[in-house]
């Protein structure tokens, strides 16, 4: 990974520590909302690369009470490179992890779980129209992803290894 200053402005813009780790705090927070324990952390992975995504991002929201499965067999096209996506963005969302960690929003339990302090991210998004629909999408797909309860069958329904 370049040091911060090498890099360019529009990588600075979007993958920006603190933005993506908000967008991780969401994802995590509708988690934790939907089933009262901790995230995996295997599957805040998933969170960047499916809610950064435009095209995705757009169809997760447009289908907001489906369940993830149902999203998954309505729009295949969301498992077409998203394997490849998700390892890019590795660096940048443990990027975000580390931000996240040293601004005291986030705590790790011995399992590797995933948990948002309380009164440490704000109730009410705000931001640009795709900043809120990145966070939006991304409490949204931690519910989701919540309800399915086995991270295998979430990697093996994504066409992703885990």
């Amino acid at each position: 990974m370049k040091l911060w200053h090498q890099r360019p402005r529009e990588i600075r813009n979007l993958f920006n520590p603190a933005f993506c780790g908000l967008v991780l705090a969401r994802g995590v927070e509708g988690f934790t909302e939907q089933v009262s324990r901790p995230m995996p952390f295997s599957l805040t992975l998933l969170i960047l690369p499916l809610c950064l995504h435009k095209r995705t991002r757009e169809q997760i929201k447009e289908a907001n009470r489906a369940y993830f499965t149902t999203i998954l067999q309505e729009h295949p096209e969301i498992r077409v490179d998203l394997a490849k996506r998700a390892r890019s963005l590795v660096p940048y969302t443990m990027e975000a992890f580390g931000y996240l960690m040293a601004c005291g929003v986030i705590e790790v339990d011995d399992a590797g779980c995933v948990a948002i302090r309380n009164n440490t991210v704000r109730k009410t998004i705000t931001g640009s129209q795709d900043s809120k629909d990145c966070q939006t999408v991304a409490r949204s797909l931690g519910r989701k992803l919540a309800l399915i309860n086995d991270r295998a069958t979430i990697y093996t329904t994504l066409g992703i290894r885990p």
